[in-house]
């Protein structure tokens, strides 16, 4: 049984490095890890010449691809069994390869695994914001040790608030070769990408029995226009109402209904508002306020 570790990189040199090393610290050592390089910044490719371990492939990008085309160049020239598309910025725990391969051996050809994961802030620091306790409380199901979810339950699931940890997840190769990312979303891709697995018969473990994973969860900076221009509900609106199409015609009356009703984003939207009121962000506060307040309708009524 094979592991890539896929690490798509752009930014902060430092958190990367972070990143690389937890990789090279797992206590099961047969892996490769690929990082494929979106910048230009000018000590990186010297510095991974100089880690000197065969494990470690090292691209870069010969012009900047964005993030959805270098998550997407991540799957094509993944190899292995089963595949882990980390953050830059994330940390893997010592054990989490060792981990992961109990629970892949003890359920055959599952797709996906969900590993236990703890969130840290921009300095390290453990920190469950709004968001994460919002995650675990309203829409993470309730696991007491290893659950196996699949087809309408689990897409019913995400869809109604998206509590995964993506980069935290490890993916069948061969079926996220077949699916890979879809061309037309950008911050909404990890999700779309799930319920399309889903769509092909793809099942997930989840487990709490062991934190194998700390996902860097960092500050919304309120001098960030794009934080709060709402674009990102624009793209989540479009895709929510595909996805409750497909849902329908599929056969999966409860996962159309959350995808049409999509009650994260819309609370998600809603915590934005005041920061865009703030800064007179009259086209952010439109867009905020639509998707905060209006749930999607079926077509036919």
């Amino acid at each position: 049984m094979t592991f890539d570790f896929m690490l798509p990189y752009y930014g902060d040199v430092q958190l990367m490095q972070d990143a690389v090393r937890s990789v090279l610290a797992q206590t099961d050592p047969d892996f490769r890890l690929v990082v494929i390089d979106d910048g230009k910044e000018p000590d990186v490719p010297g510095w991974f010449a100089e880690l000197g371990d065969e494990r470690v492939h090292y691209l870069r990008n010969e012009q900047n691809l964005g993030i959805t085309k270098n998550f997407q160049k991540c799957v094509s020239l993944s190899e292995a069994d089963h595949v882990v598309i980390m953050g830059c910025d994330d940390l893997l725990h010592p054990h989490y390869l060792e981990t992961v391969r109990k629970i892949i051996d003890a359920n055959p050809g599952i797709g996906m695994v969900q590993p236990g994961v703890e969130v840290i802030d921009g300095d390290g620091n453990v920190a469950y914001g709004l968001a994460d306790q919002t995650k675990r409380r309203l829409y993470a199901p309730k696991v007491d040790g290893r659950r196996v979810m699949g087809g309408e339950e689990l897409a019913t699931s995400v869809l109604r608030g998206n509590w995964l940890y993506f980069p935290s997840i490890c993916w069948r190769g061969e079926a996220l070769r077949k699916v890979n990312f879809r061309d037309d979303y950008s911050v909404i891709q990890d999700l779309a990408l799930v319920v399309d697995l889903l769509e092909a018969g793809e099942r997930m473990v989840i487990d709490e029995t062991t934190t194998v994973f700390r996902y860097r969860r960092h500050a919304v900076s309120e001098s960030s226009v794009q934080a709060f221009s709402g674009t990102r509900f624009t793209e989540a609106e479009r895709y929510f109402s595909a996805v409750a199409a497909r849902m329908d015609a599929r056969g999966w009356p409860r996962a159309a209904r959350a995808a049409r009703f999509h009650s994260a984003s819309r609370l998600h939207a809603l915590t934005m508002l005041p920061g865009a009121l703030r800064r007179g962000h009259r086209e952010g506060l439109r867009t905020l306020t639509r998707h905060a307040f209006t749930a999607g309708r079926r077509a036919d009524g």
